[in-house]
């Protein structure tokens, strides 16, 4: 549970965001962003863990609205990270129209978006990193927790190798996977040979003999201090993801082995224990409530973007979001194998204010050149907010779910839970680079099956457990399945089979029958030998012949004890 002293800890970190003395005080709207106030750190002890995670392949500025809607539930409803909106900005102290609440709420998004322009893009972190560096040269650790390696065209069309290029110019140090495990394990094995830094997965274990896939611990001096960081791969990648492609592993929480890698370090003399994370922020909330020894956890996967520190049993946990929006910095004070003191800030990338580093830039640009005429074709306008993040259907869901009922002539469309996918402002083109950010899988086949009511309730009711289980242990994917061509009523704090109720097609308003057959479409089904077109040909297809797209907000979902 979050407590007072915690939540102090996280009020007060937020006032570092844009330097100090930043705060409230000078959080007008319409501020001076400078690359300068960004860089401003007041620096303690001897070590700098510099920090970014699920990037999902994004080498160029995007746009990346923050999730509307991220429930929590059992011990962790209300607090961080689910709160959204009005309600994330009251709770740490941000005000409405700064740069601040456009890089971390949904609130007034566009209009936001249109002020201060895209964020991320690596050239840009690169000049944040690099000046770093330059300030704290023997002190500084550069860590990505995962899913780097997947979601943008060329990603896809090099298998890989155009985030391992870019990583190793960066200089990053160390690295855990998730997604990376989609192109099969031949290709993961590949790729780590080519990687300049250690790859630590020590939750990874082989079916036959129960041994450990890869390294789990590596071991760094900065300042005088011996830093030892685990790495852990996300979970459920069997489950989430396609197990054929990745036969031979089984994966896990598996706490008892971060036990003894965290035991192990220390016994090896390390003065500070890091976990670098893809289990998600509630299990790694969790995990620390249980796990002794370990200082801080950098955590990955679920997106979350928290501008202050959590603290749970004496273990500081960071979350620094998605898309390469964010750079966290973390200050460390190491006294006799403890923490003394910290500072913490998690910087924007805001891409106008930043001057892009030329080496990386040159490299990105090397990554793109090959595939201008497949990432640069204007496939077609929007005139609404076009975006993903958030526990059930974002606007660039419906919009994959519409084409696929058009292309695939169905009457319902599921489309995956992901969270990865930039976002699309009212009146900007739709371009392939758009369509590959919310589609780039290597199992993107759209399959049309009959299905039974009965089965769709199945799938909903199995998605939402994993979603809104209590037990964070349980939670093993992304969000709610997106739905096309129906509706239902979910009720949260339901058990599993209790939660879905009122299932309707929307194409004649009637109840979905248990016992009746629909015509279905969907991708990303992990099953393998699954048959029909990839999804970014037909999404591309469906937006070339609409030419103009308008799609508003879901309302067919009604959600229960939110």
């Amino acid at each position: 549970m979050l407590t007072r002293r915690d939540f102090l800890q996280v009020t007060a970190a937020t006032a570092a965001i844009l330097g100090p003395g930043a705060g409230i005080a000078r959080a007008a709207a319409g501020q001076t962003i400078t690359q300068e106030k960004l860089l401003e750190f007041d620096s303690v002890g001897q070590v700098t863990l510099l920090n970014f995670t699920d990037i999902h392949a994004q080498l160029m500025p995007v746009y990346f609205r923050e999730p509307s809607v991220n429930i929590g539930v059992g011990d962790v409803l209300g607090l961080p990270p689910h709160l959204t909106g009005k309600d994330f900005l009251k709770n740490f102290g941000l005000m409405a129209g700064t740069p601040e609440a456009y890089a971390f709420s949904s609130s007034d998004f566009s209009s936001l978006a249109s002020q201060y322009g895209r964020i991320g893009g690596l050239a840009h972190m690169a000049t944040l990193i690099k000046a770093i560096r330059s300030e704290r040269p023997a002190n500084t650790l550069l860590i990505d927790c995962g899913d780097t390696w997947q979601g943008s065209y060329t990603s896809l069309a090099t298998l890989g190798e155009d985030m391992v290029d870019v990583m190793n110019a960066l200089g990053v140090e160390l690295m855990v996977p998730h997604w990376e495990f989609t192109y099969g394990a031949e290709r993961v094995e590949e790729l780590i040979s080519k990687l300049d830094f250690p790859f630590l997965a020590g939750n990874v274990k082989d079916n036959e003999w129960q041994e450990r896939v890869f390294e789990s611990t590596s071991f760094f001096e900065r300042g005088g201090v011996k830093i030892a960081v685990v790495g852990q791969a996300f979970p459920y990648t069997p489950v989430a993801n396609p197990r054929y492609m990745i036969p031979d592993w089984s994966f896990g929480v598996n706490e008892e082995m971060v036990r003894e890698n965290v035991d192990a370090a220390r016994a090896q003399g390390a003065d500070l224990v890091v976990l670098a994370s893809h289990n998600g922020f509630d299990v790694d909330r969790k995990l620390a409530s249980r796990v002794d020894g370990i200082d801080v956890i950098l955590t990955g996967h679920t997106h979350d973007a928290i501008p202050g520190v959590i603290t749970v049993n004496d273990t500081l946990l960071i979350a620094t979001g998605s898309h390469g929006k964010f750079l966290g910095r973390l200050d460390l004070n190491i006294e006799n194998k403890k923490i003394k003191n910290y500072r913490y800030k998690l910087m924007p990338v805001f891409t106008d204010a930043i001057r892009p580093d030329p080496e990386i830039q040159a490299v990105v640009e090397k990554i793109r050149k090959p595939h201008q005429g497949v990432i640069s074709e204007v496939l077609g306008k929007s005139e609404s907010l076009l975006y993903r993040r958030g526990n059930f259907n974002g606007t660039f869901d419906d919009l994959i779910c519409d084409a696929i009922i058009e292309e695939r002539d169905t009457q319902i469309a599921l489309s995956p839970g992901f969270r990865w996918g930039s976002s699309i402002l009212p009146g900007q083109d739709i371009t392939g680079d758009d369509v590959y950010n919310q589609t780039a899988i290597t199992y993107p086949n759209v399959y049309r099956s009959e299905m039974t009511g009965e089965t769709l309730k199945l799938i909903l009711e199995d998605v939402a457990d994993n979603l809104f289980n209590t037990d964070p242990y349980y939670q093993q994917g992304g969000d709610m399945v997106r739905v096309g061509g129906m509706g239902y009523r979910i009720d949260i704090h339901q058990s599993i089979g209790n939660r879905i109720t009122d299932m309707t097609l929307l194409s004649s308003g009637d109840p979905i029958d248990a016992a009746k057959s629909y015509t279905v479409g969907g991708w990303a089904s992990v099953n393998e030998g699954t048959e029909g077109p990839p999804i970014y040909d037909l999404v591309s297809d469906y937006i070339r012949k609409k030419k103009v797209v308008n799609v508003q907000p879901n309302t067919n979902i009604k959600v229960i004890g939110a």
